[in-house]
């Protein structure tokens, strides 16, 4: 019994008229009865007799009608999730993000998806960047932010923006008269910033050799949120990425470094594992999310 077949038999069964079949499924009455009779000949045995004017269902009809009817379920739960899937209404998106990207980027993106497909689930992970590669690859995670696109040829990364660096000064201190620092302002001075042999620290490094000024952060660390603290505690200079709305934080005094360095934003995806209909349009959430929140940058400079 073919799908179509399966709609009419349960049709004429709830209905018990061709009229009120037919009007169910939105068909003429010469069609339905054309449909009943093919399944008829095809199953080799009758469904219904006609009593009255309506159809009185067999004894074999009777005997099939809690299979169709499961059956019928089952297909109707299948369309629904094809349809859903077809426009991205259901299932669960995974972004994996480093620190910056978590907390300037995907609170945005997230609540753009979430005004056009309120049924999705979100599923957001912090981690640093090795993690995000590892969960990408295990499909933990369909996509990843991280602010380095030097990465394993098994993962695709789109830079989608590129940000440079902001000073963090204790509250008070007296390089807080300047409104930029440049890295020779910062020469002598006790600093705050990224461990080594990472890409933020990198560029710092070698912008740094290029400008002829010798920088040594006296405290490392590994993201740049917890320089915070740091600099409340008036341990020194926080030398961070400029991505995080630094402004929003009491205590500290935000300068912009002047003719710094600059590391990608870049979006990060498997080479091996395909994307679905609710990734892509995460993606582009995030993509959006990223140029509105550079653009706003540029705008306050």
């Amino acid at each position: 019994m073919r799908a179509r077949q399966l709609e009419v038999f349960i049709a004429v069964m709830r209905a018990g008229t061709v009229t009120a079949a037919a009007r169910m499924l939105n068909i003429s009455q010469p069609a339905l009865s054309q449909i009943l009779l093919h399944t008829e000949d095809e199953l080799g045995f009758t469904l219904f007799e006609r009593v009255k004017g309506r159809l009185r269902p067999t004894p074999e009809a009777l005997e099939i009608f809690a299979d169709a009817e499961r059956l019928s379920a089952g297909l109707e739960g299948l369309r629904r999730k094809t349809t859903d899937l077809r426009l991205g209404r259901t299932g669960l998106v995974r972004v994996a993000a480093s620190p910056p990207p978590a907390m300037a980027i995907l609170p945005r993106a997230f609540t753009g998806f979430r005004a056009q497909h309120p049924d999705i689930l979100l599923r957001s992970h912090m981690a640093p960047i090795a993690a995000i590669i590892d969960m990408l690859r295990a499909g933990d995670a369909s996509l990843g932010v991280a602010m380095d696109d030097r990465l394993p040829p098994d993962i695709e990364a789109e830079v989608i923006g590129s940000v440079g660096f902001s000073c963090l000064l204790p509250a008070g201190h007296v390089l807080a008269g300047k409104a930029e620092l440049t890295l020779a302002d910062l020469a002598g001075e006790e600093l705050i910033s990224y461990r080594g042999n990472t890409r933020p620290a990198d560029e710092l490094a070698h912008a740094a050799r290029a400008q002829g000024v010798a920088l040594s952060p006296s405290l490392e660390i590994d993201v740049s949120i917890s320089a915070i603290g740091f600099v409340q505690a008036g341990l020194g200079i926080g030398l961070v990425d400029a991505l995080l709305p630094w402004h929003q934080f009491a205590g500290l005094a935000v300068r912009p470094l002047a003719n710094g360095p600059e590391f990608p934003i870049a979006l990060l995806t498997s080479r091996t594992r395909p994307l679905s209909r609710a990734d892509e349009m995460m993606r582009e959430q995030i993509r959006a999310a990223c140029s509105a929140i550079l653009g706003e940058h540029r705008a306050k400079a």
